[in-house]
């Protein structure tokens, strides 16, 4: 009874070895070029350097204003007052008006309320 199950166990064994096998995909024919190490951009995407956004950091008075501009365009200001909570202002359309956020997650914030206290 024992030998007739380690027989079972060792040709279930085999034949995953040999599905494993026969799902490798076929040898590369030997004629074929390697791919050059990077490729240049599509046409009408800007260069590696050009995709970063620039950022100015201005002090005014005791706060702290960065903004962030991306091809001349200002799209985003973060103000952090002195007592370090800062908030945010948005052009969410790009037609230049700024809409006050004090999150950058899209607006969606879970309430959180203290329920009971032990």
């Amino acid at each position: 009874m024992r030998s007739a199950f380690l027989t079972l166990v060792m040709i279930l064994y085999a034949a995953s070895a040999l599905a494993q096998n026969a799902n490798l995909p076929p040898e590369p024919p030997p004629d074929l070029e390697p791919l050059p190490e990077t490729l240049p951009p599509p046409p009408g995407i800007p260069p590696e350097g050009d995709l970063e956004p620039q950022v100015t950091i201005i002090k005014r008075g005791e706060n702290t204003i960065e903004e962030y501009r991306y091809n001349g365009t200002l799209y985003l200001v973060k103000v952090t007052p002195p007592h370090g909570v800062p908030y945010y202002l948005i052009d969410r359309k790009g037609d230049g008006n700024f809409s006050r956020s004090d999150v950058l997650d899209g607006g969606v914030s879970p309430p959180m309320w203290v329920i009971h206290q032990f």
